[in-house]
């Protein structure tokens, strides 16, 4: 781009006399012949010798450095070493000083660090870094010093050698690498010194440039080394040429501030220079005036100054950000805005407010797809709702279908966007009268950055095949199941789909849908339902068969195979499912007349309620029984829970005597009393009871003794049966009969007593009274002769005492005695 075309903005304002003429007053006497700027002064020095540090203030302190001359310096940013080289004697090497501008003696001069002396030529660039000094010299020679630039000691120097005079010097220091830029009046060299003794020269360009017309960018993103020339200027890296600017003229200064380049020129008038500020980055020129003499072109303290030959300061100040987009806002251009703005770093916020200004703005111009374009930078932030007003028109259709689908590519769409779009879409193929690849493309895009919930439902009524296919391909199976079903009725496609699902999502749609499905297709479901219930998948996964009973409410037949099917599996069912399955079958039962079948039906229900396999609820099941009057269940169950008066009141109340007799024959060895019931029921009613049950349960009360006779004729004789003394003749008169057989036997056996109480007496007096002789000659244990000491009993026996202690015995006892007479 052509010098004289880039765009011209006023973004800066020269201030004059910004010092109030100190720096005039100040070098009366003497001529500035060197600056630099940085640690918070701006530095001259003079033609006699004499170095000036300036600060913010103002304020001045000045002290000579050289005898004679000072002919550069260069203050480092952040640092208070200053670096300068002069003379302190005609015709001897120029020296080299290192000062500390944070320290002065007791006359006010900083401390001198370090005095080395250059090579006896006339010095012409110099580069400082912490660690690095380069003195380039007008004879081509190159000086680099390595070490702490503070002490003499330390440091080492190496000497190069160029062709021509040395115009500039940069140093460009990064964490691996360091290179020296080298700038000639006929070429740009750069030396990587990273490793001493080891510095390797490329070449970058044949063409130099003067004094002052060179520049490290640090700015830039790989600080370039920058040359300005007539023709334009040029920018080098360590490893070559970069960029170039065509800017045309011949230059005198080249500086650089922030991202600008400030560029001094000879003007086309006499005596007079050019001073341009260029925006690199934006290819701007912000600022640019006619001046006189410039000298020298420098910054401190966030602000840019401007030296003339006649040592007038001038200020060039900055406008800030607000004003310079007031005055791009003012001429509409509000490209550059953005571009500024977005180089000052301006937040998201303040770029929105440009970006929907410049949309309206294209608007009212007829610009739509432009301003669509910045209104779609302002996605998460703008309301959409204002985009979406201006485009409402069905002629800016497809702009608004543009500002919808980026919404939905950043995450920022709501259902009502969603639902938008998709008719925007419809809205278009009805316009062109045909079928669009949009809404397919939208569909199918990988992105997926929209509710696909509100997707299917719009197309669910527009473009039905798309709801499919879309509930389909993001596994929607709620939407895809309903789609089938309601809209199509493909319940053999809806059971084939959800046979392939997961057993967990098969298990809960069969759930949901498994009503209607058994509806249309009650066999295919029925078997779908047992494979679910019993092998659905490798992971052995089965559903409760309890959720699906009520499936088949109105197909018995099928649940009946459902679930003897289950049962023939070996499942594990819950007695609800074999409740259920028992209830359907006593219902069946009770309503078939043919015997036949009555009877496998009685079969099934018994293997059903003998099955030890199956968890049936027997309470549950007893009521069923009872429900249905199925006597043979009823009875069944009373006998497993050993309700044995339950089964006797249930003939009782029959009116059954043969199955009454049978229950108290059966069970009343485990439970005797059956026979006393059933001897109360016999006397309790009014009418007379079978003579035969009677009879018997008289005989087995008498034979064992469940009831005295007397409670036996007070039961009948107040009970309401018509039951006669002729009836309990025979029992009376078998009971007298024990009696008296009972009342001989005692008395016998009274009389033996008192006999045998009389021997005893007898015996006892004996033993009292009378004499007992003690003949026995051996001890009744061991049968050894007895010797002393012995123990005599009155029995007869005798003992050794060692022998007679080893018997688990008390003393008065007799171990070998006849019971009658151990004492």
């Amino acid at each position: 781009m052509a010098f004289l075309e880039w765009r011209k903005f006023n973004f800066f304002s020269l201030k004059p006399n910004i010092d109030g003429n100190r720096l005039c007053d100040h070098f009366k006497e003497s001529k500035i012949t060197c600056t630099s700027a940085g640690n918070n002064h701006l530095i001259f020095g003079d033609s006699l010798g004499q170095i000036s540090l300036v600060s913010r203030s103002w304020h001045t302190v000045t002290y000579r450095a050289y005898e004679i001359s000072i002919e550069l310096a260069y203050q480092l940013r952040n640092s208070p070493l200053l670096v300068t080289i002069g003379h302190d004697e005609p015709g001897v090497n120029p020296l080299i000083k290192v000062w500390d501008t944070s320290k002065f003696d007791k006359n006010g001069t900083p401390f001198c660090l370090r005095v080395t002396k250059a090579l006896a030529r006339q010095v012409s660039a110099l580069a400082v870094n912490d660690n690095l000094i380069a003195v380039g010299f007008t004879d081509g020679s190159l000086v680099l010093f390595r070490g702490d630039i503070s002490r003499d000691r330390s440091s080492k120097q190496k000497i190069f050698k160029e062709l021509q005079g040395i115009t500039g010097l940069a140093f460009k220091i990064s964490a691996n690498n360091s290179f020296l830029f080298v700038c000639t009046e006929r070429e740009v060299v750069v030396y990587n010194i990273t490793n001493k003794d080891k510095e390797q020269k490329h070449f970058l360009d044949t063409d130099g440039c003067a004094k002052y017309c060179n520049v490290l960018a640090d700015f830039t993103q790989e600080s370039n080394f920058m040359v300005a020339r007539n023709d334009a200027i040029y920018c080098y890296t360590s490893d070559g040429k970069g960029p170039c600017y065509a800017v045309e003229g011949e230059k005198t200064i080249l500086e650089c501030f922030r991202s600008y380049l400030i560029i001094v020129s000879k003007s086309t008038k006499k005596s007079e220079d050019r001073l341009t500020v260029l925006d690199i980055y934006n290819k701007f020129i912000v600022f640019q005036c006619e001046m006189s003499n410039i000298r020298a072109i420098f910054h401190e303290w966030g602000s840019l100054f401007v030296l003339t030959r006649d040592c007038k300061l001038y200020h060039l100040d900055e406008k800030d950000l607000q004003s310079k987009l007031a005055l791009l806002f003012k001429k509409n251009l509000y490209d550059v805005a953005i571009r500024i703005a977005k180089s000052h770093q301006y937040d998201l916020d303040g770029l929105v407010d440009i970006f929907v200004q410049y949309g309206d703005h294209l608007c009212d111009k007829g610009d739509f797809a432009g301003a669509i374009e910045q209104y779609i930078k302002t996605i998460g932030k703008l309301e959409p709702s204002y985009v979406i007003r201006k485009f409402v028109d069905s002629q800016h259709l497809e702009k608004l279908i543009m500002y919808l689908q980026a919404l939905h590519k950043q995450g920022q769409a709501t259902e009502d966007h969603t639902t938008l779009l998709l008719n925007c879409y419809t809205k278009l193929n009805n316009a062109i009268g045909q079928q669009s690849d949009s809404l397919k493309e939208f569909i199918q895009s990988k992105d997926d950055n929209y509710d696909v919930d509100v997707a299917i439902k719009v197309c669910r009524h527009g473009s039905p095949a798309e709801a499919l296919m879309l509930a389909k391909r993001h596994k929607e199976h709620d939407w895809y199941i309903k789609i089938q079903i309601e809209d199509h009725q493909k319940y053999l496609e809806v059971l084939e789909y959800i046979s392939n699902l997961p057993f967990e999502l098969a298990d809960h749609y069969m759930k949901k849908y498994g009503q209607i499905l058994v509806k249309h297709l009650p066999y295919e479901s029925t078997q779908f339902l047992k494979r679910l219930c019993t092998n659905h998948d490798s992971m052995l996964s089965k559903s409760d068969p309890e959720y699906f009973i009520h499936l088949f409410l109105n197909n018995s037949e099928r649940l009946v195979e459902f679930l003897e099917h289950l049962i023939g599996e070996g499942c594990v069912l819950s007695p609800s499912v074999y409740n259920t399955l028992l209830e359907h079958y006593l219902h069946v039962w009770a309503t078939v007349e043919v015997v036949s079948e009555r009877n496998k039906l009685t079969q099934n229900v018994l293997e059903l309620l003998q099955n030890p396999d199956i968890r049936l609820d027997k309470s549950h099941a007893l009521v069923v029984c009872n429900m249905h009057s199925f006597s043979e269940g009823i009875l069944y169950l009373y006998e497993e829970q050993k309700l044995y008066q339950q089964i006797l009141r249930y003939h009782i109340a029959r009116n059954d005597p043969s199955s009454v007799l049978a229950c108290c024959t059966r069970f009343g060895h485990q439970d005797p009393t059956l026979w006393v019931q059933t001897l109360w029921s016999c006397v309790r009613d009014n009418k007379q009871p079978s003579m035969d049950l009677l009879n018997e349960v008289l005989t087995v009360i008498a034979k064992e003794k469940l009831f005295s006779p007397q409670l036996v004729i007070d039961a009948v004789g107040t009970g309401n049966a018509s039951i006669s003394l002729g009836h309990m003749r025979s029992y009376i008169m078998n009971e007298f009969q024990q009696e008296i057989k009972k009342t001989q036997e005692t008395s016998e056996l009274t009389k033996n007593y008192q006999k045998d109480t009389e021997k005893l007496k007898k015996r006892l007096d004996e033993l009292r009274n009378g004499v007992t002789r003690i003949q026995g000659s051996r001890c009744a244990a061991c049968h050894r002769p007895l010797e002393l000491p012995n123990i005599h009993f009155l029995c007869g026996h005798s003992f050794h005492q060692h022998c007679f202690q080893i018997f688990p015995t008390t003393k008065t006892t007799v171990p070998l005695a006849n019971p009658k007479t151990k004492t």
